[in-house]
């Protein structure tokens, strides 16, 4: 069975010997040095079989499971909450079950219930929600369901941080001096801090992906970072013991995809760069890290399989490392469960490795040596994170419809790894994630040439993304040359975040213009004028096209043409041919999605693109990998003023959520800057803040308040300072 399933692994794939491959010398570590015995096997592990298998999770993760699954000839049942009840991965799923409200994925005793009731043998809990709850995996194991990951102890020692850092030590794994202590008070935290010397690093013990983790630069902030990160830990993990540690300047995120079995074998699929973060979630990963030189490539791997030995690992596990600029790295935590980033990994060494969790699961022993990983390993990969977020309003997520979406061609090089379609709601309960977008070449140039085009080719209508942003990121120097830091995006913000544009280019423009033209004489199949090719009412007229990108404006004039061509001038009087472009082009349905195919003519150069429109905006997708841009077309007189009376300077909400703080009254006074209200919105902790000093007149929220984005948080008005 072991053999059939290796094969099928890796049936699509046409693997040379890494020895062979001239791309790869630099990153696979000399494998001579390791032995090539048989995977051991331990006669008195007794195998099982899981016919059905119930997913724990939601979105992407449930649906990328569900797939491996169903190619092992294994059936799957879904959980979903109310708000989940149309989500993709309910309808890919053989069975799904109610599990009540948006906290519902947090349910030991519920989704246990529902293993019982459909017959799943299994629990795949993805990552996030139950994925690391050492005391989940044990009521699984009393009430006889395979959970599909580590044995509680090892998710127990590795979960707490204080706890993991001695067992690393005592492997011999290296780790970053701090204080781990039972003594939580803020005066001796903040003392330990004064002690290791800032700026130091506050986390939660048993934090993770970004959770309850603040730095502090001085002194000064500390309390208030450790006050901040406390409260997120409470409300992600329900702990809110910190630990404090030394933060290293310009770090790098490292980390080594292990994987264990119940035979006591161990093995690594190398090492993960994902260092480019903002606000400590990782935005583009890539694998193997760039610019690591073959000694501590190696050593890594062997930190990172210690690390596994140490708590008897068994499945999926990933072995977190900060490195600094000399390649010196220090254990950081052990994520006990599937990473969101593992398809990079997948990718290039050839495995699918939710397929090894289900079979270790059975108790199979890992389907291939340490030596055949090597022997296969190849090329590069790149990961970005698509979300529904705004870069520019500091990275607030975003929530509601998707009115459009249309992804790259998924071909053997590229995955679109996604848990929603065209017409979902991202909701604001849950991440914001769209989708991944993971792509491989031959080497780290070639693959991250396809990562752009691959973002070029991506259309979202109806909420911000990050893909602008991620596009800018991809093809900036700094991150082509390989030279990455969790502060990369701090260091190169100005070229990150460009200013808004001053200009519109006006071939843009007169692209958008055509396109805007060209839908309206879409013919009506029920005008009983349309088929008369030759009867014109009047005669066309010239006219113009106001169009809005940014904060610029332009005018785009029009005089129609004969044989369907148009003179346009942007900004410009149209009577001044000097400045007239001849425009034609043509617009056809995308049978694929909803956005339409839009080529165009510019005095005989011709250019090809995507066009989505609704009513107040026009969508351009360019298909030789420029960055997308939304052209806004200007609300009716009415509904402008009414926008503008609308902005009251006030502290709003930044986008829909839940209150979890006021931290002010009536009356009070306030600085600028000074914290007003904590809310929560896709499982992060934000803080809103006074824009200027004033008085709080009325505070317009409480604690548990639901809130839209843009309602209104606190009412200030001007201090009076008495003379």
């Amino acid at each position: 069975m072991l053999q059939i399933t290796r094969t099928a692994i890796f049936s699509r794939f046409r693997w040379r010997r890494v020895r062979n491959s001239a791309e790869c010398v630099n990153f696979v570590p000399n494998y001579r040095r390791y032995s090539s015995h048989p995977v051991e096997i331990n006669e008195n592990v007794k195998e099982t079989q899981i016919s059905k298998l119930l997913i724990a999770n939601r979105g992407e993760i449930a649906c990328r499971v569900m797939k491996t699954a169903k190619n092992m000839g294994i059936s799957t049942v879904a959980v979903y909450s109310e708000v989940d009840r149309s989500q993709m991965h309910v309808q890919m799923a053989d069975e799904a079950f109610c599990i009540g409200d948006e906290q519902g994925y947090l349910g030991m005793d519920g989704i246990l219930n529902v293993a019982k009731d459909s017959g799943a043998e299994a629990i795949h809990p993805g990552y996030g929600f139950l994925s690391e709850n050492a005391e989940f995996a044990e009521l699984c194991s009393s009430n006889g369901v395979i959970f599909v990951g580590p044995p509680p102890s090892a998710i127990r020692d590795m979960g707490i941080k204080s706890t993991s850092k001695r067992i690393m030590s005592a492997a011999n794994v290296p780790i970053i001096e701090g204080y781990h202590g039972e003594e939580q008070s803020d005066s001796r935290l903040l003392e330990e801090a004064h002690g290791i010397g800032f700026p130091v690093m506050i986390k939660a013990v048993r934090g993770g992906g970004g959770k309850g983790m603040r730095i502090a630069t001085s002194r000064d902030v500390f309390l208030e970072q450790l006050s901040s990160a406390r409260s997120e830990a409470i409300k992600s993990f329900g702990d809110d013991v910190m630990l404090v540690e030394k933060y290293v300047d310009r770090p790098r995120h490292v980390e080594v995809q292990v994987f264990g079995d119940h035979h006591g074998n161990a093995v690594h699929l190398f090492e993960r760069d994902c260092s480019v973060q903002r606000r400590h979630q990782k935005v583009i990963e890539e694998s193997p890290a760039p610019g690591i030189s073959l000694r501590t490539r190696t050593n890594l791997g062997e930190a990172a399989v210690r690390a596994a030995r140490a708590v008897g690992y068994v499945g999926a596990g990933t072995v977190e490392f900060v490195m600094d600029p000399q390649q010196n790295f220090y254990f950081m935590e052990m994520n006990t469960r599937l990473q969101v980033e593992h398809p990079v990994t997948e990718m290039v060494t050839g495995t699918d490795l939710v397929e090894w969790q289900l079979l270790v699961a059975q108790g199979h022993p890992i389907p291939s040596t340490q030596q055949e990983i090597f022997d296969r390993t190849r090329g590069h990969a790149f990961e970005a994170r698509i979300y529904a977020e705004d870069p520019d309003d500091d990275f607030m997520p975003r929530a509601g419809p998707l009115i459009h979406l249309s992804a790259p061609k998924v071909t053997p090089n590229t995955r679109v790894e996604t848990g929603v379609r065209q017409g979902d709601v991202v909701s604001h309960y849950y991440d914001p994630m769209i989708a991944k977008l993971v792509v491989w070449g031959k080497d780290r140039g070639s693959a991250l040439r396809g990562l752009v085009r691959g973002l070029g080719e991506y259309s979202v209508v109806g909420l911000d993304t990050n893909i602008k942003f991620l596009q800018r990121l991809a093809l900036h120097p700094s991150f082509k040359a390989g030279d990455v830091h969790t502060g990369f995006i701090e260091q190169h913000n100005e070229a990150l975040f460009p200013d808004k544009p001053t200009e519109i280019s006006p071939h843009a423009a007169c692209r958008a213009a055509l396109g805007y033209l060209l839908l309206e004489e879409t013919p009506n199949t029920q005008d009983p004028f349309v088929d008369c090719s030759n009867f014109q009412v009047n005669i066309p007229s010239p006219r113009t096209i106001e169009l809005t990108v940014g904060d610029c404006d332009v005018i785009v004039g029009i005089t129609p043409l004969s044989d369907g061509k148009y003179s346009m001038n942007v900004n410009g009087d149209v009577t001044n041919e000097n400045n007239d472009m001849i425009v034609s082009g043509s617009l056809t349905k995308d049978i694929m999605t909803s956005s339409m195919n839009l080529k165009t003519t510019i005095d005989d150069i011709t250019t090809s693109e995507k066009m989505v429109f609704i009513p107040d905006s026009i969508h351009l997708y360019p298909t030789n990998g420029e960055e997308s841009l939304k052209f806004s077309l200007p609300l009716p007189k009415y509904l402008s003023e009414f926008a503008a009376s609308g902005v009251s300077g006030d502290p709003m909400a930044p986008m829909v959520g839940e209150i979890q703080k006021v931290l002010v009254t009536p009356g009070e006074e306030v600085a600028q800057g000074q914290p007003l209200v904590v809310m929560i919105a896709m499982k992060m902790e934000h803080t809103i803040r006074s824009p200027r000093d004033g008085v709080v007149e009325s505070v317009h929220v409480a604690a548990k308040d639901n809130v839209a984005r843009f309602d209104v948080l606190v009412k200030l008005v001007q201090a009076f300072n008495e003379q």
